[in-house]
């Protein structure tokens, strides 16, 4: 196991291997450097034990899948409801169409159909999963969605599931937070899954932030396996309060809410219904947040696994915006040609843009076994992390 800042020992044999600090939780040794809030942090936190241990449980990827709604909405039909453009869209952001849930559709159905392809895809049966990570902020009941999944692939053994909400970082976090499980709990199969609808939280007067959006699903299934096979080589994780007000969709009191009289008996109660609001943003401090503390984070993780950023074969970051993610290429000094992008196609799709993404890229044969993912996400909260992985 290991900490926010930590890694699991790599075991590719043709890597130096290196024993690095582990989780102070579980009396090993790490430094945590923390860099980076939206007002230029230079915060650092250090967290320090001394007894090394190695790892003797690795995680591998064995699977992927993915799912998006049917309606597909161009730029050129966001025109039609805002006061845009493709060519404004296409050259602020690198977005040309996305998809968007309705009718039927809901969040729930495409979780499991992409659940299900990565299920099909590992050769494993629904019956032998023991945790299912449901990566969400826009769940469909307010206690989470992802039991509902399990109940969905029809599993009999009914294995732990659970939400996780840390929006675009979400995906992530959940695959760490599935490597952990199975290095200390004893799991071997996990469902990670990254599904978002963000198009139920959107304003779509606001022209800064409803081109940016679409809905969809994306699934991996990390299985345990012996050290020599891992595949997870580091990974980093950070949180900033302090960016929340740049990127939030708060809670708000429903102020119609006259259902309820107190008659002036208690003040304040009973209390108004609520709902939360539409998603506000400040894309220029996003931006910048977003351009400072990915690529930190990805180096980071890349110096706890012991490796270079030249051993990346493919990066994979959250879909959010074109112009991210050719910055955070520049600045890893990788090419366009090993940046895996489809946030044209798709838009921001929050936690599922990372799953969605590899999915299509391993479909289509550019990801191969044996190759090194360097993958990212970052959002709101503000929340991000970053993970160094090996596709099976």
């Amino acid at each position: 196991m290991a900490n926010a800042s930590g890694f699991f020992t790599p075991s590719v044999p043709h890597f130096r291997v290196r024993v690095r600090p582990l989780a102070t939780a579980i009396g090993f040794s790490a430094k945590v450097v923390c860099v980076g809030n939206i007002e230029g942090a230079e915060n650092r936190v250090t967290s320090k034990s001394s007894i090394p241990r190695l790892v003797s449980k690795g995680c591998k990827l064995v699977g992927c899948g993915s799912a998006v709604p049917a309606l597909e909405i161009s730029n050129d039909d966001m025109s039609q409801i805002v006061d845009t453009s493709d060519e404004w869209i296409s050259v602020r952001t690198g977005i040309r169409r996305r998809r968007v849930l309705s009718g039927k559709d809901n969040l729930t159905t495409l979780a499991v159909e992409a659940a299900r392809k990565a299920l099909e895809m590992a050769k494993v049966d629904s019956d032998d999963l023991d945790l299912i990570l449901m990566c969400t902020s826009t769940p469909e009941d307010l206690f989470g969605s992802a039991p509902q999944i399990s109940k969905q692939l029809g599993c009999k053994t009914n294995p732990l599931s659970y939400d996780i909400t840390a929006a675009c970082s979400g995906f992530v976090l959940g695959l760490i937070s599935a490597a952990c499980h199975i290095r200390g709990g004893g799991f071997n199969n996990v469902l990670v899954i990254g599904a978002d609808a963000l198009s139920r939280y959107v304003d779509w007067t606001d022209r800064g932030t409803c081109i940016l959006f679409g809905d969809a699903a994306g699934a991996v299934l990390l299985q345990g396996c012996n050290a020599e096979e891992d595949g997870l080589f580091g990974f980093d994780l950070h949180s900033d309060g302090n960016g929340q007000r740049h990127l939030n969709a708060a809670i708000r009191e429903n102020e119609s809410d006259n259902a309820l009289d107190s008659n002036g008996s208690v003040l304040g109660f009973p209390p108004k219904s609520s709902s939360y609001s539409c998603i506000q943003m400040n894309g220029k401090e996003v931006f910048r947040f977003a351009v400072r503390c990915v690529p930190q984070s990805i180096e980071s993780a890349l110096e706890k696994a012991g490796l270079p950023a030249s051993s990346i074969d493919w990066l994979v970051l959250h879909q959010a915006n074109q112009r991210i993610i050719d910055a955070v290429a520049t600045r890893l000094e990788l090419p366009s040609e090993r940046v895996i992008s489809n946030l044209a196609n798709y838009g921001n799709t929050s936690a599922a843009s990372i799953p969605l993404a590899l999915d299509e890229a391993v479909r289509s044969g550019k990801v191969k076994a044996g190759h090194t993912i360097a993958t990212a996400g970052f959002g709101a909260g503000l929340t991000w992390g970053s993970a160094i992985v090996r596709w099976c």
